[in-house]
């Protein structure tokens, strides 16, 4: 079985009010690639994906009249994927939503989200404080976590929970020292939404539930230097410690002093050149690991195989800023 997670950039910039692909030459939101452009590369990564599940990060919007579910839906019958059915958990205001498409004829799948008391609904407001110093505040997810309940046809049940932790830009800001302490402000609310999730997972663990976490954490150890002060990054925070710890090996390489994997490339205009990042991650729980688990990050450059096919190569740099992570497992 092949489960994967993709960040596609304004994948909603793609449909029109009526769940329809544009498929035109007027420009995306992505810098020199059309619409058409990017919709053709995007059938092309899925296809080459071939996955039994795909996590989409900031998928089509669903608003008044736009639709999550009916755009995926139409992007997999026009692309003749496997992964079809859709399901979405707590729409955001966004325009980033996070969906599963999944193959109906290898799993079941329905959104399950959960609450204990120290866990609420990913859709309403906990109080969480970070950092040794900090005290509990009201936090919310602009995004938040859909959490899934899979059944394998073999009839393995787990959960599964995808992620787009973010913290705001501080955008317009002039002040130095007001733009660090709002930047700082908002890495603690993304601090304190991993601390939640991983109160979620916990609750999951105590109760013998096997749990996959997948998504975009945009965080690592060393990310930025608010780690320094607030004692983690989130991603230590979610794979935990000790038996209950994710695993994840981009994930603990990320933490060694050698070179490190990569799984986004942004162009950073004022420097004329590329930044690349390790954001997207499939964590899994200690079960996962007897099922000879197999990851990949799908980068165009970094991936020898993929790096030598020229037309895979392609569609996924006209993709997405994000490449496609796959964990192939024998579930």
């Amino acid at each position: 079985m092949r489960i994967a997670t993709y960040n596609v950039e304004w994948f909603a910039s793609l449909f029109d009010n009526d769940n329809q692909l544009f498929d035109d030459d007027a420009p995306s939101a992505r810098h020199g690639v059309t619409r058409a452009q990017q919709t053709a590369a995007l059938g092309a990564v899925f296809r080459a994906l071939d996955a039994d599940a795909v996590m989409v990060i900031e998928a089509p919007n669903h608003g008044r009249r736009q639709s999550t579910v009916a755009a995926l839906t139409l992007f997999a019958e026009r692309f003749g994927l496997r992964a079809r059915e859709v399901v979405m958990g707590f729409a955001n205001d966004t325009q980033q939503e996070i969906a599963l498409l999944y193959d109906p004829d290898r799993l079941s799948a329905r959104h399950c989200p959960r609450e204990t008391p120290i866990a609420p609904r990913f859709d309403r407001t906990a109080e969480i404080a970070v950092g040794s110093e900090g005290v509990p505040a009201p936090v919310v997810f602009s995004k938040p976590p859909l959490e899934v309940e899979v059944t394998t046809e073999a009839g393995f049940t787990f959960q599964m929970i995808g992620v787009h932790l973010k913290s705001k830009a501080p955008h317009g800001v002039k002040d130095p020292a007001a733009l660090r302490a709002l930047a700082l402000a908002n890495r603690r609310k993304q601090m304190a939404q991993a601390v939640w999730l991983r109160r979620r997972i916990e609750g999951h663990l105590a109760e013998a539930r096997p749990v996959m976490v997948l998504g975009d954490l945009n965080d690592g150890p060393g990310f930025d230097e608010h780690e320094r002060l607030l004692g983690h990054s989130s991603v230590e925070i979610v794979t935990g410690q000790g038996e209950d710890m994710l695993f994840d090996p981009h994930a603990q390489a990320v933490q060694s002093p050698r070179p490190t994997p990569s799984s986004a490339r942004f162009w950073i205009a004022p420097e004329r050149r590329y930044l690349s990042a390790m954001l997207d991650y499939i964590m899994v729980s200690p079960p996962f690991r007897t099922y000879a688990p197999r990851w990949r990050i799908w980068h165009p450059l970094d991936d020898p195989q993929i790096a030598a096919d020229a037309r895979l190569r392609a569609a996924l740099l006209a993709a997405s800023d994000h490449f496609p992570v796959t964990l192939d497992i024998d579930l």
